[in-house]
């Protein structure tokens, strides 16, 4: 049975994702540091693990398998999912596969250097919009019927 990971702390989609899982009545695994409230459904886990980098990134990355989804805005962590086998998809609705993830991953490692090398650069991404939303509610319907075809 294909179960769903969710990158939870900052993760705008949690809602949606939830009711994605619950819809096709699969496992969804919050992981996170802390701070956010355990949902009362019984297909919902939360996983609260210790404070450290990445620390949830590798929790999810050590479990996430072929045929299960990971929703993460972390390029790195996409990149060990997607290496894994399993189908990432960002909270905008954006598909991480094996032929975008290193387009991906070189553009975070570009864009991290070009702050680094201006620490005045103002600004950070757009707003999440209702419209980032729906494309994520579509793209996750997509990924969870793949990922339950290919666990059979």
């Amino acid at each position: 049975m294909a179960v769903i990971y969710v990158d939870a702390d900052a993760c705008p989609v949690k809602a949606e994702a939830e009711r994605v899982a619950t819809r096709h009545k699969l496992a969804m695994v919050l992981v996170c540091n802390g701070g956010i409230r355990p949902s009362p459904n019984p297909l919902v886990e939360t996983v609260i693990v210790p404070e450290g980098p990445d620390v949830a990134d590798k929790w999810i990355a050590e479990r996430a398998t072929v045929g299960d989804v990971v929703v993460t805005n972390d390029i790195p962590l996409a990149a060990r999912c997607v290496e894994g086998g399993a189908l990432v998809i960002k909270p905008d609705g954006e598909m991480l596969t094996d032929k975008n993830v290193g387009q991906a991953l070189a553009t975070r490692d570009l864009m991290t250097d070009l702050r680094a090398a201006d620490p005045f650069r103002q600004g950070g991404g757009r707003a999440f919009s209702k419209a980032d939303r729906a494309r994520f509610l579509d793209g996750l319907e997509r990924a969870v019927r793949k990922a339950m075809s290919l666990k059979g």
